[in-house]
């Protein structure tokens, strides 16, 4: 799992649109393939098929561990290299639960007090359901 979790946050928010788009369309190649080839960037379509071709592991993966695992996983890669208040707000943004929300932002919280030398205040927040 850290492998593709490395390779997934390498591609930054793209990583983690390809990660819900394929759960939420069951690996459906012909939506993964029309979003893909918006996400080719600069590559067009020759970069969308190259991402392509990381759908079936991401399939697999997320079956195997769950998406909230993966995505915990990615976000705490990209918080070494990238701000945590800008991935707070691309968290805020994507198409998922808030209680995964929450679970996210809580994660990269967590790691980024682990990282630093000085502890301050832990806020931990429990998501009672009702």
């Amino acid at each position: 799992m850290d492998d593709i979790v490395k390779k997934l946050a390498g591609l930054g928010l793209p990583g983690v649109i390809l990660v819900i788009l394929t759960v939420t369309t069951g690996g459906s190649s012909a939506a993964v393939a029309a979003t893909l080839t918006a996400l080719g960037g600069p590559f067009g379509i020759v970069g969308g098929i190259a991402l392509l071709g990381l759908v079936t592991v991401v399939g697999d993966t997320v079956t195997g561990y769950g998406i909230e695992a993966i995505l915990k996983g990615i976000y705490t890669e990209r918080s070494k290299t990238e701000s945590v208040i800008f991935l707070f707000k691309e968290i805020q943004g994507l198409p998922i639960t808030e209680e995964l929300k929450l679970k996210l932002k809580n994660q990269l919280s967590v790691a980024m007090i682990t990282d630093t030398k000085e502890v301050r205040y832990l806020k931990k927040i429990e998501i009672i359901e009702k």
